[in-house]
């Protein structure tokens, strides 16, 4: 697989990040991050062991490790720089997940930093432990495309039972079949059937469609609207006397034809 260099040499992209060699200039700086999921642990311990390996500076959260919005962490890694090492007391105070983990430490490679792990011993300035993350990252893809598989042989197992996916439909048949025999009675509108059913107008609309003429021909009519309906034998004759006073008076007529 050929990768473009990244900033220290090695590839700038994929899992092969992880073996890359470390840059000529090495700072030797250790920079500590610990982390307790609530205030009732203590970070004590943590933050011994990282001053006993020697960390110039040490952030620390108390937070979640599910939580992606730690900001001693974010603040530790733009604090650190190339030829530094992030050291932590172990792999579970830096993240839960595996992925988001093997994520981390490949960022951090392209960035020319080091990545040290003291509980598990694991240290990525060293090619053994380039290679034990290396690892770390196949077997995580290994799992991703697992789920995958398996979630893909889930779904066309249901779909062959006949199991519905996605979404459920916002109108029941049953609710359908009520809808339809409620718009028999000419007094139901459409807001009330929608009412009685906890759905919204427009639901009634795209499941019973029949109703949107319903709702056409039921509007109340006005009176040039009735008139304009009715045939013409029956309409009945048009007022002239209201325009008498815009007719040219005319004089009376004399005399007999």
């Amino acid at each position: 697989m050929s990768t473009s260099p990244g900033p220290s040499g090695g590839p700038s992209s994929g899992d092969d990040v992880l073996l890359a060699p470390e840059p000529a200039t090495v700072t030797g700086v250790l920079i500590g991050y610990a982390r307790v999921s609530t205030t009732a642990q203590l970070l004590d311990r943590q933050l011994c062991a990282l001053d006993d390996v020697g960390c110039a500076k040490v952030f620390s959260d108390q937070l979640s490790g599910r939580d992606a919005d730690r900001p001693e962490l974010q603040a530790c890694l733009t604090y650190l720089r190339a030829g530094d090492t992030l050291v932590v007391p172990s792999l579970d105070r830096l993240s839960r997940s595996l992925q988001d983990l093997i994520t981390l430490v490949a960022q951090l490679r392209r960035r020319g930093i080091g990545f040290h792990s003291l509980h598990e011993n694991l240290d990525t300035t060293t090619p053994g432990g380039r290679l034990v993350f290396h690892v770390f990252a196949a077997l995580a893809e290994f799992i991703r495309e697992l789920i995958v598989d398996g979630t893909r042989e889930g779904l066309a197992a249901a779909r062959a039972r006949g199991v519905r996916l996605g979404r459920p439909p916002a109108m029941t048949p049953e609710q359908v079949r009520h809808a339809r025999d409620l718009l028999a009675r000419p007094d139901n509108t459409v807001s009330s059937i929608a009412r009685l059913l906890n759905v919204s107008r427009s639901t009634i609309y795209k499941y019973v469609p029949e109703l949107g003429g319903r709702a056409a021909n039921t509007a109340p009519a006005t009176l040039e609207a009735v008139l304009v309906a009715l045939p013409t034998a029956t309409r009945p004759p048009p007022d002239v006397t209201k325009y008498d006073d815009l007719l040219p008076s005319r004089p009376p007529p004399t005399g007999g034809r």
